[in-house]
């Protein structure tokens, strides 16, 4: 049902192209988003991304179709080929084509991947103190471009690298007193953005568990162990993901879901401490998802998800207070934020994420 409301509500093809789909960023839309003059690179990602937990879950020709479809359309309407000038938007993009790639035959993104894995492993900066910066010729090295980059690059198979990016994260923003990871840091000058972003928990506790698995190194699932026990404590409330927003950050707690839910299914060990580690990480996107159905609007039968999942989510009242693009690259909010992809694409990868989790008897 998730997916079907995204589909209805806001897939549509790109500027008459055949074999084209994009999300329209907002619902009910106005005629600027309907057209895709603001389209949001990171947020297709993620689209994308879920497409194919979709597709993963029960294979069909529509589903596998609509993969190819709006990786065809993030392309196109990129203009300039794959790639941006954000570190960030273009691991996310990595990671999706990766996935399609490798789980549902998607053959055209290889040519995506080639250039997106260039200016991932490219532009990593130990010169400067280590880390890739959030966009091109930036000071800011930030957990929302390493983390998944280092996801993207080990699933490529750079190795060494993501256990690089692993080992600088965990020094350099690992807050020593709550145990989150912090937003980021400005280099050379050293000075640390302090906010906490439930995304940043998500990717590291995503980037840390896939090494554990890849390098039978004890110290990946010790620190898996150590930033959920902070994310439980800091970032829940009775096992539900807490707070949540609209604009960019509709897409963060959905990430965290996703990732926890990669924790709960492929974290290592047989120990005492793996073994709660994989059931704690399974009981909070199951507690989540079931607070964000409970708290969903039903609207022609299809449902509308909260923004936080722990309230009643409230029904757009038309194209008034559209989110909009500030003068540092990031989207905000709309005025309510239920209106918004990226808080809907949460919705549905929390579901996908609990899916996930369930299927395999946790």
């Amino acid at each position: 049902m998730a997916e079907s409301a995204i589909v209805s509500r806001h897939l549509r093809m790109l500027w008459g192209c055949p074999g084209t789909e994009l999300g329209v960023v907002g619902w009910p839309a106005t005629r600027r988003e309907r057209a895709f003059a603001g389209w949001h690179y990171w947020w297709q990602a993620h689209l994308l991304d879920i497409a194919v937990d979709a597709a993963n879950r029960v294979p069909t020709p529509a589903r596998r179709r609509r993969i190819g479809a709006i990786a065809r359309a993030i392309r196109i309407r990129n203009l300039t080929g794959w790639t941006n000038r954000y570190y960030d938007d273009m691991a996310w993009l990595a990671i999706a084509l990766e996935r399609a790639e490798r789980t549902q035959d998607l053959t055209e993104a290889r040519r995506g991947l080639v250039a997106l894995e260039q200016q991932l492993y490219g532009a990593w900066a130990p010169e400067t103190g280590g880390g890739i910066p959030w966009r091109v010729r930036s000071d800011f090295f930030n957990a929302p471009a390493n983390g998944p980059a280092g996801i993207a690059l080990l699933r490529l198979g750079r190795v060494e690298r993501a256990q690089e990016m692993a080992d600088w994260l965990d020094a350099t923003l690992r807050d020593p007193e709550s145990g989150l990871i912090l937003d980021g840091i400005h280099l050379p000058s050293g000075e640390i953005e302090r906010p906490v972003f439930s995304y940043c928990q998500g990717v590291v506790l995503g980037l840390e568990t896939e090494l554990a698995v890849q390098t039978d190194d004890d110290r990946h699932a010790e620190r898996v162990s150590r930033l959920l026990a902070a994310v439980e404590e800091n970032m829940t409330t009775r096992l539900v993901i807490s707070g949540g927003g609209g604009g960019d950050g509709g897409l963060f707690n959905g990430i965290l879901a996703r990732y926890l839910a990669v924790v709960a299914l492929m974290l290592p060990g047989e120990g005492k401490q793996q073994e709660m580690d994989r059931r704690t990480a399974a009981a909070i996107v199951k507690a989540s998802a079931t607070a964000a159905w409970a708290n969903r609007l039903e609207v022609e039968g299809e449902p509308l998800f909260g923004h936080d999942w722990s309230k009643p989510a409230r029904l757009p009242g038309g194209t008034a207070g559209a989110g909009r693009f500030t003068a540092g690259g990031s989207v905000t909010a709309s005025a309510v934020p239920e209106r918004d992809l990226s808080v809907q694409l949460s919705g549905w990868m929390l579901m996908e994420a609990a899916y996930q989790v369930t299927a395999a008897g946790l």
